[in-house]
């Protein structure tokens, strides 16, 4: 039997090996989360962008607004008053926000043109 063995059937020399390596790994980590400069920063995530072109206010011109309005409405089961909607908001407020749901903080005036109970306007 090797003098160097153990019960487990390991060598004694490899524990001190993993040992340091682990070590070494943890001396690294310490030393990244301190923020030495040694390692440079991770930039924050950025908010989605969309094209700008017919989602700002004022950017599409009025005939635009029915192609506009037929992508917006295309996912929803009530097509004919969806359109007939968003062609009001868009002929008022010139943008369309992209998706067929939801991003309307990209056109404010789209977002706050309420109804008279006050719910959404444009769809």
């Amino acid at each position: 039997m090797d003098p160097h063995s153990t019960a487990s059937g390991l060598t004694m020399a490899r524990k001190p090996t993993v040992a340091v390596f682990f070590l070494a790994m943890l001396l690294v980590l310490t030393k990244e989360s301190m923020g030495d400069g040694a390692y440079p920063e991770t930039p924050a995530p950025q908010p989605a962008t969309f094209p700008m072109h017919g989602t700002t206010e004022g950017s599409l011109r009025p005939e635009e607004c029915t192609v506009r309005c037929a992508e917006r409405c295309s996912a929803t089961a009530y097509k004919k008053p969806c359109k007939f909607f968003c062609g009001k908001c868009c002929g008022k407020c010139l943008c369309v926000p992209p998706g067929t749901y939801g991003n309307k903080q990209v056109c404010p005036c789209y977002n706050n043109w309420k109804t008279k109970r006050g719910g959404p306007k444009c769809p």
